[in-house]
């Protein structure tokens, strides 16, 4: 295949979305597709050319007031047209679409070219936590309009799937996300960094994600004064020093990636994720295939990969007494940890980034044969425009 994928954030900025979108370009590489990364450019202009097989089409872009590590494409819709004429894809894979997505899935549909829509980031859910409210309903407006362009869109989570289907959104099928369980692995448990992160034996408490708003990172303050324990925040952000003030007594990391993430992760004792608004929460999923057992708010993607009192505890939303109940009731008895975590990394076994590729790719074959006009031109590089 030919494929463009249009992506709302990507290298280097690392997050869910640029994640997904590695993965993805790995599967497609190994298949031999031909494919077309479209996303902001760089702050510094220096990111590279070329990424896992894909050529990358870097777009000017401006960064993102308050959050100057996201930048936000510049142009109208006419340029990502001439780009994607040009390029003659046989389908459109829209990552995270809201700016430049929105642009892409109306330049694609002018052209008739398939488009695959991935629901990765509940914008209007963040305008809240970011206090301007009044935003949600234009924000909610913009996601409908993009999904209801879209030949298929596809939702990680149940909750995701629901959430748009109420909206009116049609055409919505489920697309998860794969975990490495060669990389996340309880194997990957480190008794040196555990002793220099925790010397007195205490149970370690971590988290994994971006210092902003919509993580509510915040929250964790609740488990403030808990006996023989060690918060420890792996991530950075535009909160870190604001956070870092809320929690005097937790231990901030900063960004790790590749091997340092797999050993931190591998050796907490127990992942709590405070976050509302997760369409899905890959490190949840990443937290799980370490062998640790996990708390999480009860609302969003945690509602699918967090089976209650088997593989850790969900709480509802906002009550965060509850969460520092579940906290205690995992730190506190061995045995319980124990058969939770053997219980989440079993749950997360089968689901690897090639089970998970190979759907997408069918995906993308449904949404090619759903365009007669795409269907019948495949490989035409450009003919039929």
């Amino acid at each position: 295949m030919r494929i463009a994928i249009v992506a709302e954030s990507f290298l280097p900025l690392m997050n869910g979305v640029t994640h997904s979108i590695l993965r993805v370009l790995d599967h497609l590489q190994e298949r031999g597709d031909d494919v077309l990364v479209i996303a902001p450019s760089a702050h510094d202009g220096g990111a590279a050319s070329h990424v896992n097989g894909a050529e990358v089409h870097r777009l000017p872009a401006v960064p993102l007031a308050g959050y100057t590590n996201v930048r936000v494409a510049l142009g109208g819709v006419y340029r990502v047209k001439r780009i994607l004429a040009e390029y003659a894809p046989d389908v459109v894979h829209l990552a995270s679409p809201f700016v430049l997505g929105w642009r892409a899935a109306q330049a694609a549909s002018q052209l008739g070219i398939p488009t695959v829509a991935v629901y990765q980031t509940e914008v209007p859910g963040y305008a809240a936590r970011y206090g301007v409210p009044f935003l949600e309903n234009w924000a909610w407006a913009r996601v409908e309009h993009i999904h209801l362009l879209a030949t298929r869109t596809l939702a990680p989570s149940t909750f995701a799937l629901n959430q748009l289907r109420g909206r009116g959104i049609p055409r919505v099928r489920m697309w998860r996300r794969g975990v490495d369980t060669a990389r996340f692995s309880p194997e990957k448990r480190d008794d040196g960094w555990r002793a220099s992160v925790a010397p007195n034996g205490e149970r370690i408490i971590g988290y994994v994600g971006r210092l902003a708003a919509e993580k509510q990172v915040e929250d964790l303050a609740a488990l403030a004064g808990m006996s023989n324990t060690r918060l420890v925040i792996v991530g950075d952000g535009p909160q870190r020093n604001a956070l870092e003030a809320a929690l005097p007594d937790a231990l901030f990391t900063g960004f790790l990636g590749g091997e340092e993430l797999a050993r931190a992760v591998a050796s907490f004792d127990l992942f709590v994720h405070p976050g509302e608004f997760e369409t899905f929460c890959q490190t949840i999923q990443e937290a799980m295939a370490s062998g640790v057992p996990v708390v999480a708010t009860g609302r969003g993607g945690p509602l699918d990969l967090v089976e209650n009192s088997r593989t850790g505890w969900l709480y509802e939303p906002g009550d965060l007494s509850a969460m520092r109940v579940r906290v205690q009731d995992l730190v506190g008895d061995d045995a319980k940890r124990r058969a939770f975590a053997t219980a989440a990394h079993a749950s997360v076994q089968d689901r690897t980034w090639r089970a998970l590729c190979s759907e997408l790719i069918h995906h993308y074959e449904e949404a090619i044969a759903a365009v007669p006009m795409a269907a019948s031109s495949i490989n035409s590089k450009g003919a039929k425009w």
